[in-house]
């Protein structure tokens, strides 16, 4: 892939910094601008307020940093991250029923937010044609003077002047706080058509000190809401021998924040495993809240007309309600799908990036947001469709009790290794039949 100009990201959180790693084999310089000052440590910071909550790399996230990263996991695991089967090491309840564990090829990795980002940072800090800019923000984008192209990006550093930085291509990995919109408007584009999906999702996550004892030896648990019931439980296990406990309600449910009120909130899950841990386990530092009002998809795939030397990337195309853990999973998707392009034809990258985003986001936003859709209370269009898919992956849940086959096919859709209509295949639709009628 041959090098030329410069390239500026936006953001630079891990959906920056995988755009970063792939522009840096595709462009003379590549320069990262956050708002932040980067710790050089592993550590929270104020630009990424989910770093304290739970997080867990899907099976599809991993593989895909691996590819980006080579032996990201093994750097991890050194580290202390557990790399977790994660089909046979944890303990699924969907909808109420336990899923039958067996050994699978899933694997995912049990990492803190703080220190998988640190790592791939220190990955991409050592690139020699990457640096980073002292922190400042982005106020606007510079444009050509037909407008027709993103020439560079105005920005404005901590109690300086602003200035302007020069582009041949400008990625904004800002996350949820995009600002692409307005900042196209100005330069005469019209904004995206947005959908959003309001689940009013509240989340407290906790560490504890791991004792064996607990989850039956085991490095998960989980249990989804449902109708009825809408609060959810995940335990998993992190580095430096510790359990991430994150509880969660949608429309209006919080877990409280003291000891005895987020221990009553557990038992109230009916999952006996992940009370134990609350009641039970050495609590490590205090309790941290998050709100998430709802997921939000920016349909640039739609446009007709866009700027040339600009692109969207990462949770400013698509942010997903991050009790499914997709969004990491996503933009290292995006990045492959940059890499790809990058490596061919590159006039009018925006369209064909876009359009290859838009499939990639098709999936787990499809299984987000219909999985939010069998709650009355959430607004949007309930298809025939999403009411009968809903329907069906109850009647798997039931059945994957004592089909293993059934956890592991629905593992691989919700890790992103399938898409969900590998479940519709006649051989799946079969087993749920037979053992939905086993099971009354």
């Amino acid at each position: 892939m041959s090098r030329a100009g410069n390239a500026v990201v936006l953001g630079a959180s891990m959906a920056g910094l995988i755009a970063a790693r792939v522009l840096s084999e595709a462009y003379d310089s590549v320069t990262l601008v956050d708002r932040d000052a980067l710790p050089d440590t592993v550590a929270h910071r104020r630009g990424v307020p989910q770093s304290r909550q739970l997080h867990v790399l899907l099976a599809r996230g991993r593989a895909a940093l691996d590819e980006l990263f080579d032996g990201l996991s093994d750097e991890l695991h050194a580290a202390g991250a557990p790399l977790v089967d994660l089909n046979g090491q944890v303990h699924w309840y969907n909808d109420g029923y336990l899923m039958r564990r067996s050994a699978s090829d899933l694997v995912g990795v049990g990492v803190s937010r703080p220190l998988l980002e640190r790592t791939v940072r220190a990955r991409v800090e050592r690139l020699a044609n990457v640096r980073f800019c002292p922190p400042a923000e982005a106020t606007a984008l510079c444009g050509s003077d037909d407008r027709r192209r993103v020439t560079g990006v105005l920005l404005t550093p901590r109690g300086g002047t602003a200035y302007r930085l020069d582009a041949d291509l400008v990625v904004d990995a800002c996350g949820r706080a995009s600002r692409s919109p307005t900042w196209l408007a100005a330069l005469g584009y019209p904004a995206p058509a947005e959908q959003r999906v309001a689940v009013d999702v509240t989340y407290v996550t906790r560490t504890y000190e791991r004792d064996p004892r607990h989850l039956d030896g085991l490095l998960g648990a989980l249990t989804n809401a449902v109708p009825g019931r809408p609060r959810t439980g995940i335990v998993a296990a992190q580095e430096d021998g510790r359990f991430a406990v994150a509880l969660s309600g949608v429309l209006g449910e919080q877990p409280p924040l003291d000891d005895e009120g987020y221990a009553r909130f557990a038992e109230s899950l009916g999952q006996p495993l992940i009370s134990q841990v609350v009641r039970e386990a050495t609590p490590v530092g205090g309790p941290a809240l998050m709100r998430y009002p709802a997921s939000v998809r920016r349909r640039y795939e739609r446009l007709r007309r866009f700027p040339d030397g600009y692109l969207v990337f990462g949770d400013a195309l698509c942010s997903f309600n991050p009790v499914y853990g997709q969004g990491m999973t996503v933009a290292a998707g995006e990045g492959l799908l940059l890499r790809r392009l990058l490596a061919g034809d590159r006039r009018r990258l925006w369209r064909r990036f876009f359009r290859g985003a838009g499939r990639l986001i098709d999936g787990p936003w499809s299984i987000a947001v219909g999985t939010d859709l069998r709650f009355p209370e959430v607004a949007g269009p309930r298809t025939p469709r999403v009411r009968l898919v809903n329907a069906y992956v109850h009647r798997l849940h039931a059945a994957a009790r004592t089909d293993a086959v059934l956890g592991t096919a629905f593992l691989r859709v919700l890790n992103l290794v399938d898409p969900p209509h590998r479940l519709l295949r006649p051989a799946i639709v079969a087993r749920v039949l037979r053992g939905g009628a086993r099971g009354g």
